[in-house]
């Protein structure tokens, strides 16, 4: 189409020149211009509305290929701005896991301190526990000593009593056997006087 109108211009153009009034001079300079001329100027315009043709058929096709650039670039634009929404929503979910696992570390350093409280509280409650063991078991060892100590005066007490005692009944038994020997002596001679 644009070639036509290249043609219809350039055909108009020359038309108007020799449609134009021609002045009438005596001269040979103003006479119509030759054939050959006419040749040379159609062959330029002919090789000019080639020139004008072949710049409009790279235009366009520059064209098209920008438009396709340009179409790929707002596709890539369009992916971007998919894959920026993405990201976005990507690194507000991301954000909220780092909130959550803070508060969850936060706790659980609060337990942690918790524990470790509680850890030391019966630590010291065991340290507690040993001493007074020791101290029992001090206080049962000395008791037991003094106990047994007691215990033993006595049974040393006892036994010396048992000992004079056993002395007393010897003798209870000497003197008893000394009476029965008197008495059996005192009943011969009663027995004799009678």
């Amino acid at each position: 189409m644009i070639w036509s109108l290249c043609l219809l211009c350039v055909a108009g153009g020359l038309s108007a020149v020799h449609a134009g009034p021609i002045r009438k001079t005596g001269r040979m300079e103003d006479k119509a211009a030759p054939q050959e001329e006419v040749n040379v100027l159609m062959f330029g315009v002919i090789q000019l509305s080639e020139s004008l043709s072949y710049v409009f058929e790279t235009t366009e096709a520059k064209m098209k290929k920008i438009s396709q650039t340009l179409k790929a670039h707002e596709d890539t634009l369009q992916k971007l701005g998919k894959q920026t929404e993405q990201a976005a929503e990507t690194e507000q979910q991301i954000k909220e896991v780092v909130q959550l696992l803070q508060a969850q570390m936060a706790k659980q350093q609060a337990q942690t301190q918790m524990t470790k409280n509680q850890l030391n509280s019966i630590e010291k409650d065991e340290e507690e526990l040993k001493t007074k063991v020791k101290r029992l078991e001090m206080y049962l060892n000395n008791s037991a000593l003094d106990s047994i100590k007691e215990l033993k005066d006595r049974a040393e007490e006892h036994s010396n009593i048992l000992q004079g005692l056993q002395l007393l009944t010897h003798f209870q038994k000497e003197n008893l056997k000394n009476q029965n020997e008197q008495l059996s002596k005192l009943q011969k001679m009663r027995g004799a006087m009678a």
